[in-house]
């Protein structure tokens, strides 16, 4: 079962990674709710993030916006990937000595 647990979780961080080299070829028009707040007039009121890490997910040294892009992608998901997976080894640290 551990192999298999390792697995998964490679598994998921090549297929995030892969999905973030893809990033650049999204489609540059609003999502939905953005399209609806445009259409409704609303748009404006929209307050800004109290902060941003990487701002509209471009890390500033690439020439190119779409490496850029590429690269801010990347880096965000190893972050939260390794956030994650740092809180599965604690919770289950914890639940294995409650077991004990």
């Amino acid at each position: 079962m551990k192999g298999t647990r390792k697995y998964a979780w490679l598994a998921g961080l090549l297929l995030a990674l892969a999905v973030t080299v893809f990033s650049p070829l999204a489609s540059p028009h609003p999502d939905g709710l953005e399209r609806v707040a445009e259409e409704a007039g609303f748009i404006d009121r929209a307050a800004d993030a109290p902060y941003e890490i990487i701002p509209d997910y471009v890390l500033p040294g690439p020439h190119s916006e779409g490496a850029a892009t590429i690269l801010a992608g990347v880096l965000g998901t190893l972050i939260v990937f390794g956030m994650v997976y740092g809180l599965a080894w604690v919770v289950r640290r914890r639940s294995d000595r409650a077991a004990s």
